[in-house]
């Protein structure tokens, strides 16, 4: 059964833990792909992981159609396609749940930070597990 994790946010700072998430499985040797809402997001956070952590470096590419990301690591992506083989999927925006059950984990955000997000959040929730995903909510 694929599960779904939830992090909880109490502040609006995804881009930090998209960063944080992609680098821990990547270290455990896993392919990342994380769906953002559009352009504007997908630069934003390409920008951001190059600088994020001055100690390590976050290999990845932005799937602007411009670029090849077959051997990229980490592929940041606006549509739901897995041009890298990720097997790790993190969605910065919902996807559908026929592209989700192409990964072995998937990761969500609990967004409790502003009331129409926290109740997004929890309709996606009970939307997962009604399509038959395990769901957990992590701190």
């Amino acid at each position: 059964m694929r599960r779904v994790d939830f992090i909880k946010l109490e502040k609006p700072e995804k881009a930090r833990f998209l960063c944080e998430l992609s680098e821990q499985y990547l270290a455990a040797g896993k392919r990342v792909l994380i769906v953002v809402q559009d352009d504007n997001q997908g630069v934003t956070l390409d920008r951001f992981m190059w600088t994020w952590n001055r100690t390590a470096f976050l290999p990845h590419a932005y799937d602007n159609g411009a670029v090849e990301c077959i051997d990229e690591p980490v592929v940041i992506t606006m549509v739901e396609e897995n041009p890298n083989g990720a097997s790790i999927l993190i969605m910065a925006k919902p996807c559908s749940v026929e592209f989700m059950r192409r990964f072995e984990s998937i990761i969500d955000f609990a967004e409790l930070y502003a009331d129409d997000l926290a109740d997004a959040s929890r309709t996606r929730f009970a939307a997962y597990r009604e399509a038959g995903f395990e769901t957990r909510l992590r701190q």
